[in-house]
């Protein structure tokens, strides 16, 4: 893997752990998610005009991921309503370099070698650090379940967008077509959430596009970077943004313990990190 892959992957993970701090400071997360989504729509749009059509065999990868997504997002909401945002975001997105390590050798057939299962286990004991709290009550249960849930929705659009990225042969035809899809997510959100959508402050309509197009590049050039190098190391190197949102959780949000929550996701970002180099 090249530094200028790398580069571009850690900035994602800066620009995702962004996003994802303006949905929990916000006032109403579910319409910020739809804004988001309504955000992701725009772009890719004026992509789609200038591109050609993906082929036939990645359309299918475009609907799964669509239909993934939207699950993403609802347990994103339901986790950031009831958790704090630097217990849940380093949950779901540390679990997810394990689990995507896991799917790409069953479905791929992408081995690992022994380092990066040694980064495996050590992301597993920075977030065995993080939900130490549950145990006692501090931490809803369902937060931590919700937060799973997160990692496994994002396990699943991971694995099924590297594949259908590098099927597609187009990677910006693939992200185009991707963005415009969210269209669905974004009408069941505001269909469902209509009264409130009338009553929003400009405040959440700004936080949701800018919210909208901060995601949107962050997981374009995750997807770009896809087409470079293999899943389970792009997807190792992404969730790096744990430590920018255990630091955004407890500067920001003022959450705490703050030493705990420092730590732990240290390790996770350890754990990253070797499993990174393992390549």
């Amino acid at each position: 893997m090249t530094l200028a892959i790398c580069l571009l992957v850690l900035s994602a993970a800066l620009l995702h752990a962004v996003w994802n701090a303006l949905v929990k400071g916000s006032d109403d997360k579910a319409i910020v998610l739809g804004l988001i989504s309504l955000g992701h729509v725009i772009p890719g749009l004026f992509i789609v005009m200038v591109v050609p059509l993906p082929p036939i065999e990645s359309v299918p990868y475009i609907i799964a991921s669509t239909i993934i997504h939207w699950v993403y997002y609802y347990l994103l909401n339901t986790a950031y309503r009831i958790g704090d945002f630097s217990i849940i975001y380093p949950i779901a997105r540390g679990l997810a370099p394990v689990l995507i390590a896991l799917g790409s050798q069953i479905w791929i057939g992408e081995t690992l070698p022994v380092l990066a299962w040694a980064g495996i286990l050590t992301v597993s004991g920075g977030i065995m650090i993080l939900t130490r709290g549950s145990f006692s009550g501090a931490i809803p249960p369902s937060a931590i379940v919700a937060a799973v849930g997160v990692a496994l929705a994002v396990t699943a659009y991971s694995l099924v967008d590297g594949l259908g990225i590098r099927i597609s042969g187009n990677a910006l035809s693939y992200i185009g077509w991707l963005f415009v899809n969210e269209i669905f997510v974004a009408a069941f959100i505001f269909s469902s959430q209509f009264k409130r959508l009338r009553v929003v402050s400009v405040r959440t309509l700004y936080i949701g596009f800018a919210g909208g197009v901060i995601s949107g590049l962050a997981y374009a050039m995750v997807l770009y970077a896809k087409t470079l190098a293999p899943l389970g190391i792009i997807s190792a190197l992404r969730e790096t943004s744990v430590i920018f949102a255990a630091i955004i959780g407890v500067i920001w949000f003022k959450e705490g313990p703050r030493n705990q929550r420092l730590f732990a996701a240290l390790i996770v970002v350890v754990g990253i990190g070797l499993i990174a180099v393992s390549a």
